[in-house]
């Protein structure tokens, strides 16, 4: 979600006394667990279509651990980056400012 559709909650909890690290810590940690999330899915669908086609012609399946783990480094790279500037806009919103709109 954007920064700006949860102006409300962030408002709310910088009013109750959250700091701006918190705030920044948990868009952080959402834009990475979404970007995990992706990542393990797209692995996953990986893996099974090489597997599949594999058996389709009658070949081993072989998929290499650094292929599987070097798609999962890269996607939580690009989920923090991507994250990276939401949360920082988030934690930069004073609570007066996040409560009004």
């Amino acid at each position: 979600m954007s920064v700006l559709e949860r102006r409300a909650e962030i408002g709310l909890r910088r009013a109750l006394g959250s700091s701006r690290a918190q705030i920044r810590a948990q868009f952080l940690a959402e834009s990475l667990l979404l970007s995990a999330l992706g990542g393990l899915g797209g692995v996953a669908l990986g893996v099974g279509v090489t597997a599949g086609y594999a058996a389709y012609q009658g070949w081993p399946t072989i998929v290499p651990v650094w292929a599987t783990a070097g798609g999962m480094a890269v996607t939580l790279l690009v989920g923090a980056i991507a994250g990276l500037y939401p949360a920082i806009r988030a934690a930069r919103l004073s609570p007066v400012e996040a409560l009004t709109t």
